[in-house]
């Protein structure tokens, strides 16, 4: 259950906190007091996208915190369940199942979210001025996602124009299989169709006109024979650029070398032949005077030096090869390194990639006779699982449609309708075994663009229509034809009640879904909001002080001016305040209208 809901800075309220009671509680007040910001406080916390011109004038940010007790979620087990609050009624994704979560605590685990203390859940949510977001999980940051799925497990919002959405084929078959239980049997026929979807995916790929295909092998077979045989080592470049800076030099390195070689010892004045004298020189020095002997061993060390630099200068001039074939060879190996970045990479590992990654494709397009056969095996499988988990689900579809109608019959009469008829139509366009013929990319032969045959859906095969009828005596006709929107809101609140026994959502909160009734029908309402309360926590914002009056807790919005600013603030009422709110509601403070509230109130 929802314990506690603390909002702070947004729209009219500045700092409010809501403590929540088990069973059904209603919110009541004025028009304009501030009603609807605890349902747009709820809705944020729970995964909406955030306005931020709901933060309140003078304020840069404002949060929403809410604490819920989550003791039966927390050993829940893996399910599955129609989308609802974060999926409107005209999207496709209505027709969707949504895999449900493992234990709660095992989903926190898996998103790196602390863990609940004391059974406590604690969503917070704060959004900026500037458009920044943040997100908490038991004040662990989180995303936007997270919120919203962890949301959907908790509260179900029922406002005062959802009723609409029953309108939609989609979701009358969300709220069927609900009630029958049927989600994994759907869930598991809407994996078959996404598989089934892979393979076409891939069998579309594959399936290219014979034109193109040739001219795919054609350039794939030109790009993987050039690399291969280029034979590229990855570190080649560095090595041939530095070869062929060698020997398209080769001339000049061979006279710069002669010449060093000239200086050194090819001439009487060269630097050996000075050196001879030198040494001779020094010897006599040192005849004379023995100390002199460190300047002869200097001597030395630097002969033996220039010896060894005539070696070296010999040897290298001896490598240097004047060879034009072998430059030429260089030149064009360089070439075609340039040309092969140019089409497949900035490098020799690039390029040596890109040719691997042709290799693969060509390979699997010479192969695609042998892979398509493949993939059209898969498919012939999968297409006859599909037709049995389909045929398996509409029958299990038909054995629920008089239970939900019967069902939801009895919640219509206590609403009021008390000669009604609740019917489900349900069609299954498909003929025989084949879903072969359920293609969905077949083109209608009249050019019309039109499906030949249904399209596989991952819901199922069937298409159901819920059919009412208010009066005895008529027809039940299709929800969409009903005009008064009392009614359909009562339809609604009837389905939602019958669904209340079905899922495990803890909290169903109901935002002025009691509009256009009165009278009878109105103390109806409030007595099924008291009943869904017996299972579930039911939090209801209300006009009406005939579904306000049998709520276990009973709070009022009020808008109050401090200090020159106008402020909303919520009050749980004691008995003495509930008689004063629900003779305001009954149209003033006279003593009949009170002593009617005290009589509600027994």
């Amino acid at each position: 259950m929802l314990t506690t809901l603390r909002i702070k800075n947004l729209a009219l309220v500045a700092d409010l906190t809501l403590e929540l009671q088990p069973g059904c509680n209603v919110v009541t007040g004025e028009t304009g007091a501030g009603k609807s910001i605890i349902i747009g406080a709820l809705n944020l916390v729970l995964g909406e996208r955030a306005d931020r011109t709901l933060i309140r004038s003078g304020s840069d940010a404002c949060s929403v915190e809410a604490v819920f007790d989550v003791c039966a979620l927390l050993a829940r087990k893996p399910e599955r369940r129609a989308p609802s609050r974060h999926v409107s009624a005209d999207d496709d994704q209505l027709a969707e199942t949504v895999l449900g979560a493992p234990a709660l605590k095992t989903y926190l685990d898996e998103n790196g979210l602390e863990p609940c203390n004391d059974n406590q859940l604690v969503l917070k949510r704060t959004f900026t001025s500037a458009g920044t977001n943040l997100q908490f999980v038991n004040g662990s940051p989180t995303t936007l996602n997270v919120l919203a799925t962890i949301g959907e497990w908790l509260v179900d919002i029922h406002g005062p124009h959802d009723h609409q959405s029953l309108l939609h084929p989609a979701k009358q078959l969300a709220i069927l299989d609900a009630f029958g239980g049927l989600e994994n049997e759907r869930g598991a026929f809407g994996d078959l169709v996404h598989r089934r979807a892979v393979l076409e995916t891939e069998k579309s790929a594959l399936i290219v006109d014979e034109k193109s295909y040739a001219q795919q092998l054609d350039l794939l077979r030109f790009q993987v024979k050039e690399i291969e045989s280029a034979r590229l080592h990855p570190d080649e470049e560095e090595q041939v650029t530095q070869e062929h800076n060698r020997a398209s030099n080769a001339a000049k390195l061979l006279q710069l070398s002669q010449a060093a070689l000239d200086l050194l010892s090819e001439n009487e004045n060269s630097l050996l032949t000075q050196a001879g004298v030198m040494g001779r020189t020094l010897q006599e020095l040192q005849r004379v005077d023995a100390g002199a002997s460190a300047l002869t061993e200097l001597h030395s060390q630097a002969a033996a030096s220039f010896g060894e630099l005539q070696a070296e200068l010999s040897r290298y001039a001896d490598k240097v090869d004047v060879d034009p074939a072998r430059l030429a060879e260089l030149e064009e190996r360089l070439n075609l390194i340039q040309s092969l970045k140019r089409k497949y990479g900035a490098t020799l590992a690039e390029i040596i990639a890109f040719g691997e990654d042709a290799g693969e494709k060509l390979q699997s397009l010479e192969s695609r006779d042998a892979e398509l056969a493949r993939i059209n095996a898969a498919l012939a499988k999968l297409d006859g699982e599909l037709s049995r988990a389909g045929k398996n689900l509409s029958a299990a579809r038909r054995k629920v449609i008089p239970q939900l109608a019967k069902a939801a019959a009895k919640q219509l009469a206590d609403l009021g309708f008390k000669q009604s008829k609740f019917d489900v139509e349900i069609t299954t366009p498909f003929v025989g075994d084949e879903v072969t013929s359920l293609k969905p990319n077949e083109s209608h032969p009249d050019g019309s663009g039109l499906t030949s045959s249904p399209t596989i859906r991952s819901t199922g095969f069937d298409e159901i229509e819920f059919q009412f009828s208010p009066n005895l005596g008529e027809p039940p006709k299709p929800l969409r034809a009903i005009a008064s929107s009392g009614e359909m809101a009562r339809v609604m609140l009837a389905l939602k009640t019958v669904l209340a026994a079905q899922d495990e959502i803890p909290v169903l909160i109901f935002d002025e879904v009691d509009a256009n009734i009165g009278g009878e029908t109105a103390n109806a309402v409030g007595e099924k909001m008291k009943q869904i309360a017996a299972k579930r926590q039911v939090l209801c914002i209300t006009h009406l002080p005939q579904v306000a009056a049998p709520a276990d807790a009973h709070y009022v919005v009020t808008k109050q001016v401090k200090d020159g600013r106008t402020i909303s603030e919520i009050t749980l009422l004691d008995r003495k305040s509930r008689v004063t709110e629900l003779a305001r509601m009954l149209g003033g403070q006279s003593d009949a209208a009170r002593k009617h509230a005290e009589a509600m109130l027994k």
